[in-house]
């Protein structure tokens, strides 16, 4: 049974910098560490880098991470787990995002980073690369996975200008806000198992008279009708 491994209170500032307004919890489980985060995930964040590699440490394999009770997560906070991350590559583990709410979903969307953060040994489109051993020792591929992040976010940052593009296709054709239009994007991309920048790509081409398949037609209709009809200061993608 896992039992309770560590619990870090909020950081407020003592010292110069931003307050970490983030509180993480973790218990053991078999030979890795579940982590809870809640709060907010932003520059404040990097007061608990040296709690969260301490919790790496002491796992045999690696963190998997619970981000459901994060409020808001900015590049700030993302950079904190790529970090993590990059340190569990170098003791031949893994960190994985098991949970996340919808703003940190967002996030690791438009940035491309959520592939980095599923199990290495997953199947599917978005599978992680496998963690790859040699050397009579064993040792990490460590350079080859950070080339492969560094274009995974290379790849994020060239597909944004085709999202914003998109989000402003959607704003001008249903009279709709910049959030809606980004939980339209959001959601029509769940339901069709498209790439958000793929689908961004396919509303940009229907500008020079190529027609979105029918799937992917009505579920945008959908999810434009779902955002008309949420109530007042509903959350994008709640």
């Amino acid at each position: 049974m896992p039992e309770s491994a560590h619990s870090v209170q909020s950081l407020t500032a003592q010292d110069e910098g931003p307050p970490c307004l983030a509180t993480i919890e973790c218990v053991a489980a078999g030979d890795r560490m579940d982590v809870m985060c809640r709060g907010e995930l932003d520059l404040g964040t990097r007061r608990l880098e040296s709690e969260l590699h301490d919790i790496l440490a002491r796992s045999a394999t690696g963190v998997d991470l619970d981000l459901s009770a994060v409020g808001f997560c900015d590049c700030g906070g993302l950079n904190v787990l790529l970090g993590l991350r990059r340190q569990a590559l170098t003791q031949g583990k893994s960190v994985t995002v098991r949970a996340c709410s919808p703003s940190v979903e967002r996030l690791l969307d438009l940035t491309g980073a959520r592939e980095l953060f599923v199990p290495p040994h997953a199947d599917g489109p978005d599978a992680a690369p496998a963690v790859v051993l040699d050397g009579p020792g064993g040792y990490l591929d460590v350079n080859q996975e950070l080339r492969t992040e560094v274009a995974q976010l290379r790849r994020a940052m060239r597909s944004r200008p085709a999202i914003d593009l998109a989000r402003g296709i959607l704003m001008a054709s249903f009279s709709l806000s910049s959030e809606d239009a980004w939980s339209v994007l959001v959601t029509a991309s769940q339901n069709t198992n498209t790439k958000v920048h793929h689908l961004a790509q396919d509303l940009m081409d229907t500008v020079h008279g190529t027609p979105l398949r029918e799937e992917v037609r009505q579920h945008m209709a959908a999810a434009v009708e779902q955002v008309r009809n949420a109530e007042p200061g509903t959350p994008p993608c709640a």
